[in-house]
């Protein structure tokens, strides 16, 4: 009998996100440096040469680690090893946020310029809607957060394909407890603004039918995302 071969999807199901990995390594380094609970970690561009990782994938590794107790980043201070006597273990195993960010922008950048295409006037106006509420509850997270995601959501809507809005929603699904508090930690009041002005151009690229400048709208407005997120 021929014994089943894995499917690459099965494999990477079980292969350990990479921003696990280095939490893992994050913890070695603790131990065997002996940081002693209250004591601060090397900066995060030190960790990253130290360890050889991107500056991404190390951020990712320590909201891991701060969620699950082991460390506590102080703001303008650094980052420090908890005094909890038991962290708890590292938060869920899917996608890392950066991870999820590189996915949209490659995917809803081609969703922006398919629905400059084919968008019908009634699917503009729902995307304008959802500009409208995101810049009217700007101060409320909760609510401006489903803004945000409506307005994606509508731009994929207005493509006329529902596995494409079958994906986002996926994608969007993902942004669990270390992309929020990601955001807690690196989002700007200047982003926000920003946002609402990508928003803002994204809609007129493709109430205007110019499928190169939606997708270059959407590939910008994420990328600032991105980069907002990593620097520091």
């Amino acid at each position: 009998m021929l014994k089943k071969t894995a499917s690459p999807a099965e494999n990477s199901a079980h292969e350990p996100r990479l921003y696990r990995v280095v939490a893992d390594r994050i913890q070695d380094l603790i131990r065997n440096e002996n940081i002693a609970a209250g004591e601060r970690l090397p900066s995060e561009r030190d960790l990253a040469t130290k360890l050889s990782v991107s500056r991404a994938s190390l951020r990712e590794a320590l909201i891991a680690l701060e969620l699950s107790g082991v460390i506590e980043v102080r703001g303008g201070s650094g980052v420090y090893v908890s005094e909890v006597p038991e962290p708890a273990a590292l938060p869920e195993a899917g996608p890392g946020p950066f991870e999820v960010l590189s996915a949209r922008r490659l995917i809803e950048s081609e969703i922006a310029a398919i629905a400059a295409r084919v968008a019908t006037d009634s699917a503009v106006d729902a995307i304008l809607q959802a500009v409208v509420e995101m810049e009217k509850s700007h101060s409320d997270y909760s609510s401006n957060e489903q803004a945000d995601r409506n307005f994606h959501l509508a731009i994929a809507r207005a493509t006329g394909n529902s596995a494409l809005v079958g994906s986002l929603n996926y994608l969007w699904d993902q942004r669990g407890r270390l992309w929020h508090k990601l955001k807690e930690h690196f989002q700007t009041e200047e982003l926000r603004q920003e946002t609402l002005k990508d928003h803002r151009r994204i809609l007129e690229a493709i109430a205007a039918h110019d499928p190169a400048a939606a997708r270059k709208a959407m590939r910008s407005h994420l990328e600032r995302v991105t980069r907002t997120f990593s620097r520091g």
